[in-house]
């Protein structure tokens, strides 16, 4: 929803910064990868300081397109290379997510991490497998610029456990709309 929303609102304010990085986007793309990865590791020990890692992160998410695009740098390997780390990045922080809980007893908690987790890969698999296709699905209401949002402020404010059950029913909501948004537009 934010993606489709506000997906490039950011690259005219970050243009001339982005003109000036004269970098491979894709290094900047593996960067906020290793960024997301330590977040993950910290998360499992400290919420506050991960989900800052987590922001700083998202960043890094943003940063490489704006400078893949402002750089005439796009390429199709780019874009794979950033949806599959993404893919890994979103699934080691609920996987520490999960360990913390873990860790501090919480069986419930460590449960709703996994849910979040499986209905953050589907509604990104949803979407790819739509594409696959050859048909848009950007639809729904809980998107990876959405996910990135509440997982770094339910950590930083403690409410993680409440955020991560809102994110299992949300994504899982979100799966459900692509099902039926491909369902209709190949019934035509």
């Amino acid at each position: 929803m934010l993606g489709y929303r506000f997906g490039h609102f950011l690259d005219r304010p970050l243009l001339s910064l982005a003109r000036c990085l004269n970098v491979n986007p894709n290094l900047i793309t593996v960067t906020g990868f290793l960024v997301t990865s330590a977040a993950a590791l910290v998360l499992s020990r400290d919420l506050f300081w991960g989900g800052v890692l987590i922001l700083l992160g998202g960043c890094f998410d943003i940063l490489d397109g704006v400078v893949a695009r402002a750089n005439n740098r796009s390429t199709a390997f780019g874009a794979f290379l950033d949806s599959v780390l993404d893919r890994y990045a979103d699934s080691f922080l609920f996987l520490g997510l999960a360990w913390y809980f873990y860790q501090n007893s919480s069986i419930s908690g460590v449960c709703i991490s996994l849910m979040s987790m499986v209905g953050a890969l589907l509604v990104s698999y949803t979407r790819a497998r739509a594409e696959g296709l050859g048909r848009d699905c950007t639809v729904g209401i809980m998107e990876r610029p959405e996910r990135i949002v509440l997982l770094a402020f339910g950590a930083m404010s403690g409410w993680i456990l409440p955020v991560l059950w809102l994110m299992a029913v949300l994504t899982h909501v979100t799966v459900m709309q692509r099902i039926w948004h491909v369902r209709k537009l190949l019934k035509t």
